[in-house]
């Protein structure tokens, strides 16, 4: 029994120290295109970089107001996110290998919410940071207005921390409807680790959603990076 703990100990702690390693197309996609594009454009900064987990499977947290969001938390965090994208997306040829070099998993539209949590669970296992929306699609005023649990329990399942990010801006810089962008400073505030809930109870895992939209809402309103 004691040799049978200490092997899944050890298979944890290795677990918590894998990396996925950036592929070449994931970098000429965030340095040769998003870079210049958060940075220059948008002016955009990070702060709370040092509070990134540099290995293992986290799960990246944030609000979402633009399409903008995936490749700039994707770029700005300095480690490969995963997000989940539409089937759709992986019949186009070169934007399926394009998006699969990124870490994006397609999840099928309609399929049930089992499906998405198992390949999202994977993913986190695997060591990537898993990006999630909280609200689970764009909201208009930039904020995290009506939370999701699926955050929490895939937390709760793989025992993964919870690294909350606010997107300052972005529902600014290319609000819903819109053709083209608006020259608006984007800026990333990344907050404290979360702890995952102690257990999939549906108590647990709303306290520890709302733990979630509280930090992120908190670092929203105090506003875009003072000092540029």
């Amino acid at each position: 029994m004691i040799l049978e703990k200490f092997s899944l100990l050890k298979g944890v702690e290795k677990i918590h120290k894998i990396r996925p390693r950036q592929s070449f197309v994931y970098g000429c996609v965030s340095y040769l295109f998003v870079f210049p594009i958060f940075r220059f454009l948008f002016r955009g900064q990070t702060i709370g970089i040092s509070n990134v987990p540099k290995t293992g499977g986290v799960l990246v947290v944030s609000n979402h107001g633009s399409h903008l969001d995936p490749p700039i938390l994707g770029h700005a965090l300095g480690r490969p996110v995963a997000f989940m994208a539409k089937s759709e997306l992986f019949r186009v040829p070169i934007l399926s290998f394009i998006i699969s070099a990124c870490g994006a998993y397609p999840v099928k539209r309609g399929a049930g919410d089992r499906e998405a949590l198992r390949t999202a669970s994977n993913r986190l296992i695997e060591g990537w940071a898993t990006g999630v929306f909280l609200d689970g699609t764009r909201q208009e005023n930039g904020r995290v207005n009506a939370p999701k649990a699926g955050a929490a329990l895939l937390a709760a399942r793989t025992g993964c921390p919870i690294l909350p990010v606010a997107i300052v801006n972005s529902h600014r810089a290319f609000p819903k409807g819109s053709l083209l962008p608006r020259l608006v400073s984007i800026h990333l505030k990344v907050g404290e680790l979360i702890q995952p809930p102690s257990t999939r109870k549906k108590e647990d895992l709303a306290s520890t959603t709302k733990e979630i939209q509280l930090a992120i809402n908190s670092m929203l309103d105090k506003g875009l990076i003072k000092h540029i």
